[in-house]
């Protein structure tokens, strides 16, 4: 047990000492690095709107519901996979841990094989089913199909980044994150300024980037994590074990995935509008994108933290940690909404150099939309990430379909009134649908369920077959 306790050291162990410090501690690392995260996108959105064209811009915002989907699926899938990891590592039994994590790099890479298959091989079709504009399909069409050919590149950094946020480590990806984010932005501009390659090089450069962070990540955990070396006896999996990660990973890429449906419902709402406006929903989105981000940071540290605490057993700690995080989510919703709904539209600056006064307008409307729906954001994040860590799949799942439900009908609705307004709303009627239904899940998790599932047993009995 000694020997646990000091490997554990070395990484992050949040089963013990102020909820509220740990939460803050290990979130904002987080919320930078998906910041620089977004600046891969943000960069390929700046210089191809100022060095290509309004058109460009368009293009690569038409295929910003198809990214998040791939993105999405991506994260969600590693995250899941490696819940058992910090509720192993929690535990303080690093055999099993490091099982866990041979299992998810091994479902990873299959998965990974068959997304890239899928995507390129649909992306066409799909594209004519979202009613992209013909102006601008050439170009949103290989900057799409550049994407889902780098999805392995994209899921080694994830991935990777999941294992050692799953041990407390929430560093070490920043600075690979900030190092890869800066890479992109020079790449930006390398092959779009002085190689004329417009929204081709902008995705090449995406993927080179996400490529090298992947990389490092894998540099860094070969030398100084030690606790993660593996050997033969590691790879040696049992059926049980792939398919409990499979139960819990695949039900949170799939509440991404029906997360991004949804907005796909809205891009092809927008679409109808035509490529101005396409190009003011897209710049307005990257902007609400970067300072989201935050929520996006939280709800990483409450499955990290729930996992960790799930594993330990400590029901209270659990509670505790929801309620310091909620508290963080809403005061920065307070401070994010006054940000983005009074000096917000100013960003537009950043994204266009033509047409700026009315592409500035829509920009402003989209952001006050959304702005002032910021706190049922927060609880999304924060709730149905901590519940995934805990250890359940279905339930958070629901509150996607409760997210598809809400985007949806507002979608149908801003198209038949071909409104604006109204699809800048869709994103707000899915954030209330979904943090009503998490907040009711969790009391009955929290209330009900753990005290069933740790009564009469000790938390060190857990097996990997008892996850819920």
């Amino acid at each position: 047990m000694r020997g646990n306790r000091q490997m554990k050291a070395v990484q992050h162990d949040m089963t013990s000492g102020s909820p509220m410090r740990i939460i803050l501690r290990f979130t904002f690392p987080i919320f930078l690095g998906n910041v620089f995260q977004q600046f891969y996108n943000m960069a390929d959105a700046v210089i191809v709107g100022k060095f290509v064209g309004t058109g460009a811009l368009a293009a690569v915002g038409s295929t910003g519901t198809i990214m998040f989907l791939i993105y999405g699926f991506v994260v969600g899938m590693t995250a899941g996979f490696t819940v058992l990891t910090a509720q192993k590592f929690g535990a303080g039994d690093m055999r099993a841990m490091r099982k866990t994590v041979s299992g998810a790099c091994i479902l990873s890479l299959i998965i990974g094989v068959i997304l890239t298959a899928a995507f390129m091989l649909l992306m066409k079709p799909w594209l004519e089913l979202m009613n992209t504009p013909d102006d601008i399909f050439g170009d949103a069409y290989s900057y799409i199909m550049i994407i889902s050919a780098g999805i392995l590149a994209q899921m080694l950094y994830n991935l990777l980044a999941s294992i050692l946020r799953a041990l407390g480590n929430s560093r070490v990806p920043l600075y690979f994150l900030i190092l890869s984010a800066l890479l992109n932005i020079v790449l930006d501009l390398v092959l779009i300024i002085f190689f004329h390659m417009g929204t081709a090089g902008a995705a090449v450069a995406t993927v080179i980037s996400q490529g090298v962070s992947g990389l490092l990540c894998m540099a860094y955990i070969v030398k100084e994590v030690p606790i993660l070396r593996m050997c033969r006896e590691d790879w040696h999996l049992s059926g049980s074990l792939l398919g409990i990660q499979l139960r819990i990973g695949i039900p949170m890429a799939l509440q991404y995935s029906i997360t991004a449906i949804g907005t796909m419902m809205v891009q092809s709402s927008l679409n109808i509008l035509g490529s101005t406006l396409v190009a003011a929903f897209t710049a307005a989105s990257k902007i609400e994108q970067v300072v989201t981000q935050a929520y996006v940071a939280m709800g990483t540290t409450m499955a990290t933290y729930g996992a960790q605490n799930m594993g330990a057993g400590n029901v209270a700690r659990i509670r505790s940690g929801f309620k310091s995080c909620t508290v963080l989510g809403i005061i920065y919703s307070f401070a994010a909404a006054v940000l983005v709904m009074t000096v917000g539209k100013y960003m537009t600056y950043l994204f266009v150099s033509e047409d700026v006064a009315v592409i500035m307008d829509s920009v402003d409307i989209y952001l006050k939309c959304v702005g002032a729906f910021f706190i049922p954001l927060a609880i999304v994040n924060i709730y149905r990430n901590g519940i995934q860590g805990l250890g359940y799949g279905i339930l958070p799942m629901m509150a996607g379909v409760a997210e598809l439900a809400g985007r949806g009908i507002a979608a149908v609705i801003a198209a038949g009134q071909k409104s604006y307004t109204g699809v800048c709303l869709a994103s707000p009627a899915a954030w209330v649908l979904a943090s009503a239904l998490l907040i009711g899940m969790y009391y009955y998790i929290v209330k009900i369920d753990i005290k069933k599932i740790f009564r009469g047993r000790s938390p060190e009995s857990n097996g990997l077959g008892e996850v819920q």
